[in-house]
């Protein structure tokens, strides 16, 4: 193998490598070692870290291979041939490294009881902090003409990334009680927590994380719509007051008889309820949504004692007539009695 006389690496034009290990290991005392910025040359003897130059032009000698010329006995001549292991180390800032949750968190929201599957997709920036580290913790045993990318780092480092980031995530929900609505709030709170995290991990393999970014939390559309189903019965129930349930019921009904081809008479008939009863429970509606404070006076039904509004005649629960129920010679009748006790007509 020819000797070297020139030991240099341009980079690539994307930038997106981390290290780089030049072909030949036959070098020459006297050779020019050119370091591009943004790099740094780590010369590797025996598996063993020897020297490290960065950026700048070097004229190789045993002035400036002390621990090299230890390990492996150079001699002062010029042109004296040797061999060693020259890594390009890529120091620049590496911005837009991508990172996602492939399995989704799944958890209960706190505020609305739904279970949701929850994922979150993100940003980070890496840089070589220690090039010594970097090397004895990543580099293991690369071929020649190796190049390793930030890809491969980040998909090495996927594992701690993604436990970090479902841990805070799911600590902020569940333990203070924030539900997945409302979490968007807290993407810059929860992306310094979990760099804060995932910076001691990186730093133990030479590297720093410049910055981290949860971009986005989101869940199914499926799952949102159980949320979204909750706050529309929420609100429709603020709104009615006091017997919500009841006008809720009531609106349930006059739905079914919309959509029900006998008309209105025929949905209450399939539900088992009187048209007198469909009265009542629509006087009881609008009573409801005319008072929205909810303060109406109410009275229980003579008949199944359910409560109900205190101008309504029939009862909205079993469709008893409540109304004062007067014979045609002018006395009032009891309820439930079946003949008049003054002309003794029979009660229809």
């Amino acid at each position: 193998m020819a000797v070297i006389d020139v030991v240099r690496f341009d980079g690539l034009k994307n930038r997106d490598w981390l290290i780089f290990k030049f072909p030949s290991e036959e070098l020459v005392l006297g050779a020019q070692l050119i370091v591009q910025e943004g790099q740094a040359a780590v010369f590797v003897s025996g598996g063993r870290v020897a020297d490290v130059f960065n950026a700048g032009t070097y004229t190789l000698s045993t002035k400036n291979l002390p621990i090299l010329k230890g390990l492996v006995n150079l001699p002062f001549g010029h042109r004296t041939p040797f061999s060693a292991e020259v890594y390009f180390i890529n120091t620049t800032l590496r911005m837009e490294i991508n990172w996602g949750t492939i399995n989704p968190i799944q958890l209960i929201d706190p505020k609305y009881y739904v279970k949701l599957r929850i994922r979150a997709f993100g940003q980070m920036g890496l840089r070589t902090r220690d090039v010594t580290t970097l090397f004895r913790e990543l580099i293991g045993g690369m071929q020649k003409n190796d190049i390793v990318k930030f890809d491969k780092i980040r998909d090495y480092y996927k594992g701690i990334l993604v436990i970090k980031a479902k841990s805070a995530i799911s600590d902020a929900i569940i333990t203070n009680k924030i539900s997945a609505l409302e979490i968007s709030a807290k993407l810059e709170e929860l992306s310094e927590k979990v760099k804060g995290e995932i910076t001691p991990e990186f730093e133990k393999y030479g590297l720093s994380v410049s910055n981290f970014y949860i971009q986005s939390i989101n869940f199914p559309d499926e799952d949102f719509e159980k949320i979204n189903k909750i706050l529309e019965d929420k609100a429709a129930f603020e709104i009615m007051g006091d017997g919500r349930y009841t006008t809720k019921r009531s609106f349930d009904v006059y739905e079914g008889a919309a959509n029900n081809q006998n008309g209105v008479a025929g949905a209450f008939a399939a539900g088992g309820i009187g048209l007198g009863a469909a009265m009542g429970i629509g006087t009881a509606m609008n009573q409801t949504i005319g008072n929205p404070i909810g303060k109406e006076e109410t009275k229980n039904c003579i008949s199944c004692n359910a409560s109900m509004p205190v101008n309504a005649r029939f009862c909205p629960q079993c469709g008893f007539n409540n109304s004062d129920i007067i014979c045609e010679c002018g006395n009032k009748l009891s309820p439930n009695i079946k003949f008049c006790p003054q002309c003794g007509k029979k009660v229809e």
